[in-house]
């Protein structure tokens, strides 16, 4: 691939401050991540981190999506998985700067017109703060509940990504595919971003990476690629020159599992700790890799120590980037 069409497809990490946002605590707590200061939270607490993470610069907030988690699974994932359009409204009420994003919303669960008006609402309300982050699902019991071939999912979400892409850009788009078949239906109110709220493609398979590189704006790991992550973003950038597609990729980093300072209390060994300078490191590692954004874990105790770790983030961390 040329430079020149390189530097096209790609953020330009020498010029480019790496940007951060969080997972939002509280509205999904699977066991895999939640802490136990969580279960006790709810609507306030999730307010209130909302707007310290939009006055201290975050970029995102960032929600998930399950429609209901199959009883044998819920040990495992639990049943504490808001819903990602009406929690993401409550928290654009509370914020006027900080985007909103869904990481990520399982498109073949809905008639793409339906995620599209949802998400088109959604950024009309917020001043244009929505960022739609998508996937193709992995729990097939919920897909059997739902009346859905889960073997299909991937096929529906490449072509729920076009429908909804079209939706956002036309005031009267027409689909005739596989899976769905409308025309002469508008939807209003519109968008305020031109063209939509972008599209990014969530997971590490091939396919997820192929999918963001060709389909959409943007890409957001879901665990390590199987294929490192050096090699992950080489594949998008070669994916992405071929694509046609001219708008620059956005391409997530690996969160970072993060206390500012010396915890009191035991915290996992993959949790960062220490002083701003090695969680600046880290940041700068996935920049120069050619990350644009990454999601930041703060491990903490309660809800006021998230709080304060926030803040410890923008004063201590934020400036070295």
């Amino acid at each position: 691939m040329s430079a020149a069409r390189k530097e096209e497809n790609t953020v330009d990490s020498r010029s480019t401050k790496i940007a951060y946002g969080i997972h939002m605590p509280i509205a999904q707590q699977s066991p895999s991540f939640v802490q136990p200061w969580e279960a006790d939270c709810g609507p306030e607490e999730m307010r209130e981190i909302a707007m310290r993470c939009d006055l201290r610069g975050f970029r995102y907030l960032a929600v998930s999506d399950h429609v209901g988690v199959p009883r044998d699974l819920v040990p495992h994932m639990s049943a504490t998985w808001y819903d990602p359009v009406a929690t993401l409204a409550f928290l654009g009420a509370a914020t006027c700067r900080i985007h909103l994003m869904a990481y990520v919303s399982v498109l073949p669960y809905r008639h793409p017109l339906q995620t599209a008006k949802s998400y088109a609402t959604l950024d009309c309300l917020t001043a244009g703060r929505v960022i739609l982050g998508v996937g193709a699902g992995h729990a097939e019991k919920e897909f059997t509940a739902l009346g859905l071939d889960f073997a299909k999912r991937g096929k529906m979400l490449e072509e729920a990504i076009g429908c909804v892409e079209q939706a956002f850009r036309e005031d009267y788009p027409e689909h005739d595919g596989e899976f769905w078949s409308y025309k002469d239906l508008g939807q209003e109110p519109r968008p305020v971003q031109e063209d939509g709220p972008p599209i990014w493609v969530g997971g590490s398979s091939r396919s997820a990476l192929r999918r963001a590189a060709e389909l959409a704006d943007g890409w957001l790991p879901q665990g390590p690629p199987a294929m490192g992550m050096a090699q992950a973003i080489d594949f998008l950038r070669e994916r992405r020159a071929t694509s046609g597609r001219t708008k620059p990729l956005e391409i997530g980093g690996m969160a970072l599992d993060t206390y500012i300072g010396e915890p009191s209390h035991a915290v996992a060994d993959k949790v960062l700790t220490g002083p701003p300078e090695r969680m600046a490191e880290f940041m700068h590692e996935n920049q120069r890799a050619g990350c644009s954004h990454m999601c930041v874990r703060f491990h903490v105790r309660d809800a006021r120590e998230m709080l304060d770790q926030i803040d410890a983030f923008a004063e201590q961390v934020a400036v070295l980037l």
